[in-house]
C-alpha cells in the first residue's frame, strides 16, 4: 500500500536518528497513525533506554487505540534491559502493525508477531524490507555473527596510493571527505589501527564533530611496541581504549592498565596477531561493528584472515606517482586474478572533489 511505504520512510528517518547511541542494539523509529494523521512517534534513541514503539506511545497526542503502527524492525517478544514492546501494542490496543524486516535475533523470531495475530492485531510484513534490513547491517551481522562488523576504509589518489614515497598522507582527501570520516567514526562502535600507524601518525582516532561520539579504540601491537607517550594511551582513561597484543609480559602490561588501557591477549600466527582470534574476543565484549583505518600491511591480513564485510575507499583526483609510494593494500597479494577478494556493484557519493566508493565483500 503507497501510505504504508510512506509511513515506513518516515519511521527509517527516525531510527536513524539512533545511529551510535544504541549499539550493539539495532536502530529502530515507530510512527503511530490514525485515519491518515500521524498521532505519535518515536526511536531507540540510547541503549538501555526505551524502545521505539515504547516512546512513541509515550509521545501520542490521543489514544492509539485502533490506530496503526509502523516499526522498521519486528517488536522484541524478550526481556531486556526493556519489557517485551509487542505488549505494550496488545495493551494499547493498536489495530494493525506494519513491520519493515523481521528480526534474525532467535530471543525474537517471530513470537511477538504471533502473540500479536493471536491477540486480533492485522500484522503486515516486510514493508521497505530492503531499506529497513540496510540500516541495520551491523546488527544483522553481529547478532547471527557474534563478532563485530568491520569496515575496512582507507583514502587513496586516482592512481592508487595511500601516501607519497616519503610517507606524506595529510591530506589527501578535502574536508568534505574528513567530515564523512568522523560522522562513520561516531556511528560504529569501534576504530581500528595497527601499531605501525600508531607509531608514523600518532592519532587520537576521536570523532571530531559537533555532539561525536568517540569510538572505542583498538591497536594491533603483537609485540607491544605502542609508546606510553602517545595520544592514544595519554588520553585512555577519558575514551576507552583495548590494545590487542601476543606478548605476555604482565610486568609490562601494567604500566598500559595504569595509564586506563586495557590489555586483549591474542593468540599469534606466523608472528602476528591472529585477527580471526582478535575479532572473536571483540564480539564477545559486545561490540558490534569496527573501522579499520589501519595501514596497507593490516588491511592485508584483515582480508586474508576473512574478517572484513564492507570496503570504504574514498578516492581524490590527484596522482601521487612513485614506484615506492604505499598502495592501499600491500602484502603478497594474489598470484592469479580469478583469486581476487570479489565486492559486489559500489554506491557511488561525491564529496567536495572527492568520491566514496562503499561495496561489500561477495
Amino acid at each position: 500500500m503507497e501510505n504504508d511505504e510512506h509511513f515506513m520512510n518516515l519511521a527509517i528517518l527516525l531510527a536513524r536518528k539512533g545511529g551510535g547511541n544504541v549499539n550493539p542494539n539495532p536502530q529502530v523509529g515507530a510512527i503511530i497513525v490514525n485515519d491518515g494523521r500521524i498521532i505519535g512517534q518515536g526511536y531507540h534513541e540510547k541503549y538501555g533506554e526505551a524502545h521505539a514503539e515504547i516512546n512513541a506511545f509515550k509521545s501520542c497526542i490521543e489514544s492509539p487505540e485502533g490506530s496503526t503502527i509502523y516499526v522498521t524492525l519486528e517488536p522484541c517478544a524478550h526481556q531486556g534491559k526493556q519489557p517485551p514492546c509487542f505488549e505494550a501494542i496488545i495493551k494499547n490496543k493498536v489495530k494493525r502493525v506494519v513491520i519493515g524486516s523481521l528480526d534474525p535475533n532467535p530471543l525474537v523470531a517471530g513470537k511477538g508477531i504471533e502473540a500479536m495475530k493471536k491477540a486480533g492485531i492485522d500484522v503486515s510484513l516486510k514493508v521497505l524490507e530492503k531499506e529497513c534490513k540496510d540500516l541495520n547491517k551491523i546488527f544483522f551481522h553481529y547478532v547471527t555473527q557474534r563478532t563485530p562488523y568491520v569496515m575496512m576504509k582507507y583514502a587513496m589518489t586516482l592512481d592508487g596510493k595511500i601516501a607519497t614515497y616519503k610517507g606524506q598522507s595529510k591530506w589527501i582527501t578535502g574536508e568534505k571527505a574528513r567530515q564523512k570520516v568522523h560522522e562513520d567514526r561516531s556511528r560504529f562502535m569501534a576504530i581500528m589501527i595497527g601499531v605501525e600507524t600508531l607509531l608514523k601518525d600518532d592519532p587520537q582516532l576521536t570523532a571530531r564533530i559537533k555532539n561525536g561520539i568517540n569510538p572505542i579504540r583498538i591497536i594491533c601491537d603483537t609485540q607491544l611496541r605502542t609508546p606510553l607517550t602517545s595520544k592514544i594511551v595519554s588520553t585512555a582513561f577519558e575514551i576507552p581504549t583495548i590494545i590487542a597484543t601476543s606478548n605476555e609480559n604482565i610486568q609490562k602490561h601494567q604500566a598500559f592498565i595504569e595509564a586506563g588501557c586495557e590489555i586483549l591477549l591474542v593468540s599469534s600466527i606466523s608472528k602476528h596477531l591472529d585477527l580471526k582470534d582478535l575479532i572473536t574476543k571483540l564480539g564477545e565484549r559486545e561490540i558490534d561493528s569496527l573501522i579499520l583505518e589501519g595501514g596497507a600491511r593490516l588491511n592485508a591480513s584483515a582480508l586474508k584472515a576473512g574478517i572484513v564485510q564492507k570496503v570504504q575507499a574514498y578516492i581524490a583526483p590527484k596522482i601521487f606517482g612513485g614506484k615506492e609510494a604505499p598502495s592501499s593494500v600491500e602484502g603478497l597479494g594474489v598470484e592469479h586474478p580469478d583469486q581476487a577478494y570479489l565486492l559486489d556493484r559500489p554506491q557511488v557519493a561525491y564529496l567536495g572533489e572527492d568520491i566514496l566508493l562503499e561495496s561489500e565483500l561477495i
